[in-house]
């Protein structure tokens, strides 16, 4: 009874809520109604309205491309009906489209024909292009440099390679302005670039562009005086802005002196540091400006403690403890900048701010405000290999793995040649200290030529950062492997069942900036492997290897502030600034601390050996080719390497570039006389499409000397940086 008395009363309840939430929707729907009505009769009276807008006397350009130009114009009108200033209006923006593209004598006429009828007719006149451009009164800059600011404007919608650019007055006129802007990031600060004059060449349609110019005097820095608190001496301060002072003068790097000498001052503790920078032009003896720079230091200030917000899943300590060792240490914004990109390098945030606030005592308190990224990902991969062929990858990441930040990552990729499975853990910050600690474990299949084998295994590392570009680590590796098919004799092979286990070195000096796009600098890779039975591994060996890179882009480096960017010269001379030049340089070598008699050349079984050619190697091979073969062609590896990589990129539109390489290897045998002896060789050409987790590639390598079964060349389909 009580039972049904109670599923009554929640039948009754639940009648009445929804009978309150359909009086609370009921108003909610009507307006709904109320919007699509009055929406709907909009549309009707502008279907009533719409005028018929003709266009009469075009050549250069579609029906269709005028519409859309014109298409706000069009609509207002359609919106409020048609009126003579509405028609004026809309031959008028019809006429700077032309002008626009080169038909400076265009006319173009509206005629109302009717209520709801416009006729626009259109005189296009001749194509018009810029012939000379004439600079009168430059004297101290060359018209070569200063051509390239005037048609800059015009260059921008056009091919960098295209010779004859359509004439457009405003342009023109827009170019003088940069012309002008040029002379006074140079230092003339009296310069004055009066508005363009034009003649107009009847029988060519070509239009001369002649803009006078009065240079003025070019002014530099004079004396540099210091006031005020400014803890250290004026020698030193100076040499934190000489490149400025050997510049030309001009108000935008009178204004970086603070920023750069403020910048000086808090590296080193004074975080309320204050310049100021005056310039006096007028007070200028000889073209040089004297300026006074008036500096209050401040005190000294130190890290104090830190409080976070913002923070839901991940528990706050994660972020405390990242800050809580610079207690009580002198303040350095680039020491909270480190901090700052390591925290954002886990992909925990969106957002992190730190901010310093003064506190008792010269002291800074930082609080730090978060917002957390999504902690679960789930993908999905396509991709193709030219040695893999297909393949097919799913990955699924938690990055904040029970609140403590530490990211469970498990994948599998299946390709045409195998599969591979792996459980990876990550800890950024082991046991709370500045080391790294990594774990994996997977599986996995693979077809190569001339054998398969099955893999399963372990990895842990452990690594550190010694300095800001230097990092070592130690890996302790576990692996079975197992040979389950081949084609190559035994002989060959040699172990083709065991247990291997690795004590590991690795040491990585990475001078690059942003390493996965336009890399700038040197990296220089070591590792040392010990195969040892007292790891418990079934053979022994040595294991080393050294990598080199240097990456020169001939473009410039992020300009600092005042500093105007240098867009002179021709179009090959910008053409070569945005190219660039990469080198590198790989070795390595195994060496076995066991025999098996009279079948030393076999002591490492193939799987351990090192492989030669392909797309990340010498690209006038396929992959793992280059080097010794068994006599059906199989390659089965080598105890040495060598690889050398010459590449040259330049760009061809938007993000797709050329390159053209050249490399050179060898793949030894034995490790017994490691040298440059059979060295073989690439010439090729390539494309890239930059990403901005690195390129898409693909390469041709031409093998310039190919001996006998080797093939002329070989394609390579691939992703990321060849070395």
């Amino acid at each position: 009874m009580r039972r049904t008395i109670g599923l009554i009363l929640c039948n009754v309840l639940a009648g009445t809520a929804l009978l309150a939430q359909n009086a609370v929707d009921l108003p909610q729907q009507e307006e709904k109604d109320k919007a699509k009505r009055a929406v709907a009769k909009q549309q009707e009276k502008r279907a009533q309205r719409a005028s018929v807008i003709e266009f009469r006397g075009q050549h250069a350009f579609d029906e269709k491309e005028l519409r859309s130009q014109l298409k706000e114009q069009i609509t207002t009108i359609d919106d409020f009906g048609l009126t003579a200033a509405r028609g004026d209006d809309l031959a008028f923006f019809l006429a700077v489209f032309y002008r626009k593209h080169g038909y400076a004598k265009v006319d173009v006429r509206y005629v109302i024909e009717s209520s709801d009828r416009l006729r626009l007719e259109i005189n296009e006149g001749p194509l018009m292009t810029l012939g000379n451009v004439i600079f009168d009164g430059n004297t101290r800059e060359p018209a070569e440099k200063l051509f390239e600011y005037a048609v800059g404007p015009t260059r921008e919608r056009y091919s960098k390679l295209q010779k004859n650019l359509p004439f457009v007055g405003a342009d023109v006129q827009e170019g003088a302005d940069l012309v002008h802007r040029f002379y006074i990031a140079e230092g003339f600060l009296d310069a004055v670039v009066d508005p363009p004059r034009y003649t107009y060449r009847e029988q060519s349609n070509q239009v001369d562009a002649i803009i006078p110019i009065h240079e003025g005097k070019q002014y530099f820095f004079g004396d540099v005086s210091f006031s005020g608190r400014a803890i250290y001496d004026a020698e030193t301060l100076r040499g934190q802005m000489l490149d400025l002072l050997q510049q030309p003068y001009t108000d935008a790097r009178v204004a970086d002196i603070p920023r750069r000498l403020q910048t000086y001052f808090k590296t080193r503790g004074y975080y309320d540091v204050k310049v100021e920078a005056t310039g006096a032009p007028e007070e200028a003896v000889n073209g040089r400006v004297p300026v006074e720079i008036a500096i209050a230091a401040g005190p000294l200030y130190h890290f104090d403690g830190v409080t976070v917000s913002g923070l839901d899943r991940l528990r706050p300590g994660y972020v405390t403890k990242r800050f809580s060792k610079l207690s009580g240490q002198t303040y350095s914004p680039d020491v909270l900048d480190e901090r700052f990109r390591t925290l954002m390098g886990t992909g925990l945030f969106n957002v992190l701010q730190i901010k310093p606030v003064p506190v008792d005592g010269n002291l800074l308190r930082l609080d730090i405000s978060a917002e957390e990224a999504k902690s679960k990902e789930f993908g999905l991969a396509i991709g193709y290999g030219s040695y893999e062929g297909g393949i097919f990858g799913v990955l699924f990441r938690d990055r904040d793995l029970f609140g403590y930040g530490r990211p469970l990552t498990t994948s599998i990729e299946v390709s045409q040649r195998g599969y591979k499975g792996e459980i990876a853990y990550e800890d950024p910050f082991f046991f709370d200290t500045d080391f790294a600690f990594k774990a994996r474990l997977a599986a996995l299949t693979f077809d190569f030529d001339g054998y398969s084998k099955f893999e399963l295994g372990g990895r842990l590392e452990l690594t550190r950062k010694i300095t800001k570009q230097d990092e070592a680590g130690v890996i302790f590796a576990v692996r079975h492997v197992e040979i389950t098919s081949a084609a190559i004799k035994p002989i060959f092979l040699g172990e083709t069942s065991y247990f291997v286990n690795t004590l590991g070195f690795t040491n990585t000096f990475d001078l690059r900036e942003s390493p996965l796009v336009s890399p700038r600098g040197l990296v220089i890779n070591n590792t040392l492997d010990l195969a040892l039975n007292a790891f418990g591994s079934d053979i022994e060996f040595v294991r080393g290897t050294v990598r080199v890179g240097y990456y020169i882009p001939f473009g410039p480096k992020p300009l600092a502030p005042g500093v105007v960017e240098d867009n002179t010269g021709s179009g090959l001379q910008r053409w070569f600034r945005q190219s660039s030049l990469a080198f590198g340089a790989r070795a390595g070598i195994i060496h076995s601390l066991t025999t098996s008699g009279a079948d030393e050349a076999t002591a490492i079984p193939i799987d351990e050996r090192f492989f030669n050619g392909g797309g990340n190697t010498v690209r006038s091979f396929g992959e793992r080719d280059l080097g010794p073969h068994d006599r059906k062609g199989h390659p089965i590896g080598g105890e040495f390497f060598t690889i050398f990589n010459i590449e040259y990129t330049v760009p061809i539109f938007g993000e797709l570039e050329g390159a053209l390489f050249t490399d050179a290897g060898n793949l030894l045998p034995t490790a017994e006389e490691p040298g440059l002896d059979d060295m073989r060789y690439a010439l090729g050409v390539g494309l890239r499409y930059k990403l901005p987790i690195g390129p898409v590639r693909l390469d041709y390598g031409v093998n310039p000397n190919p001996q006998n079964g080797e093939d002329f060349g070989a394609f390579h389909f691939s992703f990321g940086f060849a070395f």
